[in-house]
């Protein structure tokens, strides 16, 4: 019984592996072929078979006509059964003559025409003769050989034809399995060499990669002969010596950035205490201070802001989304609620959304996401100093949802539609760090979406949200 386990367990091991696949697709395809050279080899056998009952049959009779039919009947019953006949009929300038005879024990069951058979029609004769065990009397009609007359026909048993194609075709059949066997063996230690041995070489390589992924001598060196698996080694070097430098650039960025968050946190308190100084100079009495003192100020909350967003932003560690279904429009209006925006405010904030819309995201990331392109859209437009308006909208499509948020502002500056959605470096307004948008777009890229630019002009701006639909799911038909 343990040995049988571990047979069974050897054999779905091979059947996992490349090469014990390819080594049974090997022996099948072999014996499909073999199959296909069997068919008509069978047929072949059997014409031949009846071509040489023909010819004997025709020898004998040959021997009857040299001596004017003149032998005695034990003599014509040799020459029947050396023929394997049981009658001759030769038909010479017109004439059908039945040259010998015997009783025949059974009635003719089937009548072949040699002269008349295609390919397909000999090939299903055989076929039949293999599949129908029937003890049959059959007639056969075909040329004599020499042009010794128009025709020869003879009857004679199937059995003994059939019992020597069955034998012919088990000799096809075991040499067909043996050459699948020696052939199959063949290409699977060729498969083995060829193939699996780099491939696992590879894998060696990429399991001690992953475990030291800065390791530069542990880049792979390509040896592969073979064009395809030579470019994938090529390409996974590629990619492992990319990686280490990028691993190396994305460490002395952390240390950088760790740097800076320390002179960020240091300078943030220099600066408050700036701050409070600068207070107090702003309710000084002499004019010229009293100018000078709001400007202070303001540089110095720029300033002491700056720090504390680049301080959130080196400690941001944004949790998976955690999906849920909510309809978009209460959404969308508690929103600008928070935000202190209404059709009535100024400016202006306008919902359009479907009362029934349901979508699947994380509520409290993509509330922020809202929230900060309608802050954006809020300050661009009160720093115009005129009345405008901001659009909320959402809908769905076939590949997912999407929410609009525009407004009616001046557009973005043109260096920050160059450097959007990269933190420090996208900001529209004097002292903004730009890192909003770089963690709403990355916010969204969490939820396998994208956040995009639809247009910024004067006649204002336009942020589009696509998040994807689940796989599977399908977009509900319009009502």
């Amino acid at each position: 019984m343990k040995g049988g386990r571990r047979l069974r367990r050897l054999g779905a091991r091979i059947l996992n592996t490349l090469s014990g696949r390819f080594l049974l697709l090997t022996i099948a395809f072999v014996m499909l072929a073999e199959v296909l050279i069997f068919v008509p080899s069978i047929a072949r056998f059997r014409v031949d078979y009846l071509q040489l009952r023909l010819e004997k049959a025709q020898i004998a009779s040959l021997a009857l006509l040299a001596n004017d039919g003149m032998i005695t009947p034990e003599l014509e019953q040799e020459l029947l059964a050396n023929a394997g006949v049981f009658n001759v009929v030769l038909r010479r300038d017109e004439v059908r003559q039945l040259v010998l005879s015997s009783e025949i024990p059974e009635p003719v069951s089937a009548t072949f025409d040699l002269r008349m058979g295609g390919p397909f029609d000999l090939i299903h004769d055989a076929l039949a003769v293999l599949v129908l065990p029937e003890k049959r009397i059959i007639r056969v009609i075909g040329n004599p050989v020499q042009q010794a007359g128009l025709l020869i026909e003879i009857t004679l048993r199937e059995a003994p034809m059939r019992a020597e194609m069955l034998e012919y075709g088990l000799r096809i059949l075991l040499l067909s399995a043996l050459i699948s066997v020696i052939t199959a063996a063949m290409l699977f230690f060729a498969v083995q060499r060829l193939l699996v041995l780099p491939i696992r070489r590879v894998v060696r390589n990429m399991q001690a990669y992953a475990g030291a992924p800065e390791d530069a001598r542990l880049v792979f060196t390509p040896t592969a002969r073979v064009a395809e698996l030579r470019d994938a080694e090529e390409a996974l070097a590629q990619m492992q010596t990319e990686l280490i430098g990028a691993l190396r650039q994305k460490e002395r960025l952390a240390q950088l950035g760790s740097a800076v968050a320390k002179i960020a946190h240091d300078l943030r308190n220099i600066l408050t205490s700036v701050q409070l100084f600068a207070d107090r100079i702003e309710q000084s009495a002499d004019p010229v201070v009293a100018r000078a003192a709001p400007k202070l100020v303001a540089s110095v909350s720029r300033a002491v802001n700056l720090c504390e967003s680049t301080l959130a932003f080196g400690k941001a560690e944004e949790h998976p989304p955690r999906l849920t279904r909510f309809a978009l429009r209460p959404l969308l209006e508690d929103v600008a609620e928070g935000e202190g925006l209404s059709p009535q405010s100024d400016p202006a904030c306008l919902v359009d959304a479907a009362a029934n819309l349901v979508i699947r995201a994380d509520v409290e990331q993509l509330q922020r996401v809202i929230s900060n392109l309608l802050r954006n859209a809020r300050q661009a437009i009160e720093a115009t100093g005129r009345p405008g308006t901001i659009e909320l909208s959402g809908g769905e499509d076939e590949q997912g949802w999407w929410i609009r948020v525009g407004d009616t502002g001046p557009g973005l500056p043109a260096r920050a539609r160059d450097h959007l959605f990269q933190a420090f470096q996208g900001s529209a307004r004097k002292g903004g760090s730009g890192l909003g948008l770089a963690i709403a777009a990355e916010l969204v890229r969490g939820h396998g979406g994208r956040l995009e630019l639809m247009h910024s002009d004067a006649e204002g701006t336009e942020f589009l949200i696509r998040l994807p639909r689940p796989h599977g799911e399908e977009a509900p038909e319009a009502g």
